[in-house]
């Protein structure tokens, strides 16, 4: 039987406002294809190939116990690990003894280097945008999602895959959150207080020396002291910009938290609820770009950012509220909002050339980024649990429950299905080194 076509969902015109602002196989499933809800057959190009069980991109993925490597009937495990932003590298580690053994792996390739002892027990807790440092700790902690148990003092060793680099002992409550670019120092959260941390602000530490400090402002003068901004609440997704300079984080529930530059200026600063703290990796500066209500009064998980592949656009998504922000990542302001769709359960977003993809509970939508409205919805039959797009932007990838799928991503047909027993989410494209 000859697949139904896809269908393009009318577009309706959505009232828009300008503003000013973180494994695995057994078996293989059988592929099969769906429609869009709407109207209006839509051919599917040419060039789409028909129909398999096997992905035809690497995939980085979590299941039950770590983070893996999904490679078309070929699997990798990366016990205790942690990848690269873009997904080329990553680290793994395990206990030797009383030490840790520590390797790399190309994860588009699948080939690793050599193990390397590491004196005493250690976590990956952040690697460099590179690729070339690991920052480790005793302990891991999300920057995104956990806090750390109290303590006045914490161990970090720096390691590449030759082995050990440095080893630190910093002063306070701290976790080690990226590199600066020139890999130089080592950004962390600082949380406060040490041995009761509610709140925590981002520093500097300078790998020559040990020693943290504050950081930069947008104008790059150093802040002063007392004026660094303090956060609570929960910080949701972490993305690195596609020339792997900034880094962007986007951060919901945010009590009585006060801005640098409102500290700075002695202003109270405005009653808001989420925002995207951005920190340049090389000019070693941060700012906050304020999202205006409704975002941050849902629920933490309904959020989800996502990176135009020029890395000129930022959208962060509430699905809760139905609503999306486009934020202009040179101006660092939000251009224009837009409502979408509402939806229940974790959102997830990814964004190819002029499309927005975004996905929450058992639905998909993509949207098309010049009018940043609703061009196409599609039941997946269960929740998704993350999504991606291959390196070429053609395929757009579906985490499930215990499954993967892949589409056309220019008109949302799938194109196969993979089963992956114990697949708890989607990473991202693994891409060759």
């Amino acid at each position: 039987m000859e697949p139904e076509p896809a269908r393009r969902c009318h577009r309706v015109m959505m009232p828009k406002t300008t503003l000013h602002r973180r494994t695995l196989l057994a078996a293989l499933a059988g592929a099969g294809t769906a429609a869009l809800t709407g109207c209006g057959p839509l051919r599917s190009p040419a060039a789409v190939p028909a129909a398999s069980g096997l992905p035809p991109d690497p995939l980085l993925i979590e299941v039950d116990g770590g983070l893996g490597v999904l490679r078309g009937a070929d699997h990798q495990a990366i016990p205790q690990g942690i990848a690269t932003a873009d997904g080329r590298l990553a680290y793994a580690s395990v206990p030797d003894g009383g030490d840790t053994a520590l390797w790399r792996i190309d994860a588009g390739r699948g080939v690793a280097s050599a193990r390397v002892r590491l004196p005493g027990r250690w976590v990956p807790q952040t690697v460099s945008a590179d690729g070339t440092r690991v920052a480790l700790t005793t302990e891991e902690v999300s920057v995104t999602k956990e806090r750390p148990a109290g303590r006045d003092v914490t161990p970090v060793l720096i390691a590449d895959a030759g082995g050990v680099r440095q080893r630190l002992r910093l002063p306070g409550n701290v976790v080690p959150e990226a590199f600066t670019h020139d890999l130089a120092g080592l950004f962390v959260l600082e949380w406060l207080p040490p041995q009761a941390p509610d709140r925590y602000r981002v520093r500097v530490v300078d790998l020559a020396t040990g020693v943290p400090g504050p950081l930069f402002t947008r104008a790059k003068g150093p802040i002063p002291a007392g004026a660094e901004e303090e956060m609570r609440g929960d910080g949701r997704q972490a993305l690195l910009a596609p020339d792997r300079t900034v880094l962007y984080t986007l951060y919901t529930h945010q009590p009585d938290h006060q801005h640098t530059r409102d500290r700075i200026s002695g202003r109270p600063g405005s009653d808001v609820h989420a925002f995207v703290h951005t920190l340049h990796l090389a000019q070693r500066w941060a700012y906050c770009v304020d999202l205006p209500h409704p975002f941050g009064a849902g629920a933490a998980d309904g959020h989800a950012m996502a990176i135009t592949p020029d890395g000129g656009r930022l959208y962060v998504a509430d699905v809760t509220s139905g609503t999306v922000a486009e934020i202009s990542t040179e101006e660092l302001t939000v251009r224009r909002t837009s409502t979408f769709v509402s939806a229940t359960g974790p959102a997830y977003a990814v964004a190819g050339p002029g499309q927005l993809h975004l996905a929450a509970g058992a639905t998909m939508w993509t949207s098309d980024l010049a009018e940043l409205d609703v061009a196409g919805e599609r039941p997946v039959g269960g929740p998704v649990t993350g999504l991606a797009l291959s390196p070429d932007a053609a395929r757009l990838y579906v985490g499930r429950q215990a499954a993967v799928s892949w589409h056309d991503a220019a008109t949302g047909g799938e194109l196969g299905r993979a089963a992956v027993p114990g697949l708890v989410g989607l990473r991202g494209a693994a891409r060759p080194a």
